[in-house]
């Protein structure tokens, strides 16, 4: 049984008194379905599943009266049970079948007799069936597969070690000779696994990593047949973007060049295509900035941008050669940059960062520059030995006018600092996170009489 920190923010929503439905999206495969259930049956007396693909019969509890009172009594003699007033959770699944649905929440909502989660993936690229949202009343929450902290509770990392871990990662103290080499290890298992929850069981329970790679060729094929279903025009565009994105991570410089696809191509013909990718969860853009500065949204360059898949494990399984065995056998320094470099765009959107880079001809490329709380941090993420030489991030602390008073370098080395560059182990990512308001924050309104 997987640990998937979802569970503690669906706790957080059931206590909350006056809740919205709360709506879970996200890709294929990323276990959104098995967290809601194990919730509900470990939190509710009564607990009703509809699936919009699996029973498309119940489609019709939709048609015609979206009244709550109507919908109430449809939604009990389609069931059969009995449902309890404050202790009944009520489960639209694969909701972007059922886009009436969608709209009939707010008037489910309003009346308050039961609490609604909705799920669903492709529910970005089926915007447009929705007559009408329901604005203010669904709380929508965005999942992903597993992060690096997870997947290693899954095989076995005690709650004492990771304890020890972030006292190491807040003090800035080196992590044993001991524990660091065993996290890095686990983590190489982590770039080729991933964090799919079907294959990371397999993986907990069989370490067999042909058995891994059929899985996750299973869900590269499930999601090219979702494109063929669901995207109503651009098919032929959007698999192509999808299938080049291991080449074109793979090239020297990341940035996806359209022309490798068809050499007469332009962006705006392709634009909605990449939208399509991002919004189905399969991708995950990641835009350059003109300069590292606040604002940062106010420096966003869309035509120049890298394309990652949403998950290391798939794009390990999509590339060519047999680079599974070079990473567990130690090796990431050869082409395993741009897998690296997929690794901490995986691990930094679930974590709530923007994924920005920066590239200019006479300062040099940072693989990612990010928003924590009042700071931009430039990231570097490095895959060989020769962490210490980053000279496009020396460039870019030595800017007086940008105001950036550190830059990190993740790597594979142990926890170390030097001048405004504090170095971390690729394993550290599981503690960098976004800064958020205190919970009580209250604003002052009181007017002063000039």
């Amino acid at each position: 049984m997987l640990y998937r920190k979802a569970y503690n923010y669906l706790s957080e929503w059931r206590n909350k008194p006056d809740k919205k439905a709360l709506l879970v999206t996200g890709a294929r495969q990323i276990g959104k379905t098995y967290i809601i259930r194990k919730f509900a049956k470990e939190n509710y007396k009564n607990f009703v599943e509809i699936n919009f693909i699996t029973n498309p019969e119940a489609k019709k509890i939709f048609n015609g009266d979206l009244s709550a009172e109507t919908l109430v009594i449809n939604l009990t003699a389609y069931t059969r049970k009995s449902l309890q007033k404050g202790n009944t959770l009520i489960f639209f699944d694969e909701i972007q079948e059922c886009p009436s649905a969608r709209t009939a929440i707010k008037f489910l909502v309003d009346d308050g007799r039961f609490d609604y989660i909705e799920s669903g993936s492709l529910l970005g690229v089926n915007y447009k069936d929705v007559k009408s949202y329901p604005v203010g009343y669904e709380e929508i929450y965005q999942m992903y597969p597993l992060d690096f902290e997870e997947f290693a509770i899954a095989n076995g990392v005690q709650s004492e070690t990771i304890r020890y871990l972030r006292k190491c990662y807040q003090e800035k103290t080196a992590v044993s000779e001991a524990v660091h080499q065993s996290m890095l290890k686990l983590f190489r298992y982590y770039v080729i696994v991933g964090g799919m929850p079907a294959v990371v069981q397999k993986f907990t329970d069989t370490q067999d990593i042909g058995e891994i790679l059929k899985m996750q060729n299973d869900i590269l094929a499930l999601y090219r047949q979702d494109i063929s279903k669901y995207a109503e025009n651009n098919q032929e565009k959007i698999k192509n973007i999808f299938n080049m994105i291991p080449a074109q991570l793979n090239d020297k410089n990341r940035r996806f060049k359209l022309s490798e696809i068809k050499n007469s191509a332009r962006m705006l013909r392709y634009e909605t295509s990449f939208y399509w990718l991002a919004d189905a969860g399969v991708a995950l853009p990641c835009y350059n900035i003109t300069e590292p500065k606040l604002p940062i949204e106010l420096n966003l360059q869309n035509s120049l941008f890298k394309l990652f898949l949403c998950d290391t494990g798939l794009l390990c399984a999509a590339s060519m050669g047999n680079i599974q065995f070079d990473i567990l056998a130690g090796d990431l320094s050869v082409n395993m940059g741009s897998i690296l470099e997929n690794v901490f765009a995986q691990e930094l959107v679930s974590k709530g960062f923007k994924l920005r880079y920066f590239n200019k001809k006479n300062i040099g490329e940072i693989d990612f520059v990010v928003q924590q709380g009042k700071n931009i941090v430039p990231l570097e993420i490095k895959s060989g030995n020769d962490f210490e030489k980053h000279k496009a991030l020396d460039n870019v602390l030595s800017k007086a006018e940008w105001k950036i008073d550190n830059g990190i370098v993740f790597c594979k080395g142990n926890i170390s600092s030097e001048n405004k560059i504090t170095y971390l182990p690729w394993y550290m990512s599981m503690f960098f996170k976004q800064e958020t308001l205190p919970e009580h924050l209250k604003v002052d309104l009181e007017i002063v009489n000039i």
